[in-house]
């Protein structure tokens, strides 16, 4: 059974900076997809990224692309999520999860068999 773990999650104003942090443990995260989620409240969960860690594939939502980035540490078995411009609405619950599936933002949340338990998000002044 593969565990995730979330971290990063703050208070920040508009137009600031986080990084979010999915740290697995008891697997290797090697050549699984990792895909972000975030959910709003009253809102449906929506897919905002995901990577493929061992074929170096990326994918975003067009509400995040060019203002978030993912990345791996392999030695660390963690993948960051660097959130940069950030806006009001943004601010939600944030959630990896992760399975052995293509990597494309399309998935449905479902479809993903791992998740961590989720880091809070909020962007105010």
């Amino acid at each position: 059974q593969l565990q995730l773990v979330e971290s990063g999650g703050g208070l920040v104003q508009p137009g600031g900076s986080l990084r979010l942090s999915c740290t697995a443990s008891r697997r290797s995260l090697n050549y699984y997809t990792v895909g972000w989620f975030r959910q709003a409240p009253g809102k449906e969960r929506e897919g905002i990224g995901c990577i493929n860690t061992g074929r170096a594939i990326t994918d975003y939502s067009d509400s995040v692309k060019g203002r978030f980035t993912l990345s791996t540490d392999n030695a660390e078995n963690t993948v960051y999520l660097q959130m940069n411009s950030l806006k009001p609405e943004d601010t939600g619950v944030y959630y990896c999860a992760a399975d052995l599936i293509a990597c494309t933002i399309a998935t449905d949340p479902v479809t993903y068999d791992y998740w961590g338990q989720g880091t809070q998000v909020t962007v105010s002044s």
